[in-house]
């Protein structure tokens, strides 16, 4: 089979298209937050922008999502051992919040460590709302 010049190039342009945040995301987080919760009314980005920048005491420590991430999630970030993060921001780095399994392990991480706790449906939706506002 002979793959014509055109045919190549329509290919080519469609593998190289940066990744976009699965949107099934929000509709997996709004099931769960149903189930969670019969009165759920919708997620809400300003909720996940203060999710985000909420502070709380983990390990005799202040953290929030900012102190890895940054106030801003269009800049890099870094763990407490200095390693670099891309940035949060899928506007910034287009394949975050592209694989749900990805989404849901740091989603566990983190809000473990940062609130001592796992975060909500709701949150998560929440949270997710706001970062893809974020351009």
């Amino acid at each position: 089979m002979r793959i014509s010049l055109v045919s190549f190039s329509v290919l080519l342009g469609v593998l190289s298209l940066p990744a976009e945040a699965n949107p099934a995301l929000l509709s997996h987080y709004q099931q769960q937050a149903l189930q969670e919760n019969p009165g759920f009314s919708g997620f809400s980005a300003a909720r996940g922008k203060l999710l985000y920048s909420r502070q709380s005491s983990a390990s005799g420590k202040t953290m929030s999502c900012t102190s890895c991430h940054t106030a801003d999630p269009r800049q890099p970030g870094k763990t407490p051992a200095f390693r670099e993060l891309a940035p949060l921001a899928p506007s910034v780095t287009p394949t975050r919040f592209t694989d749900l399994k990805k989404v849901e392990k740091w989603f566990r991480r983190n809000c473990d460590d940062v609130y001592q706790r796992s975060c909500t449906a709701q949150e998560k939706g929440d949270f997710v709302s706001w970062i893809l506002s974020v351009k």
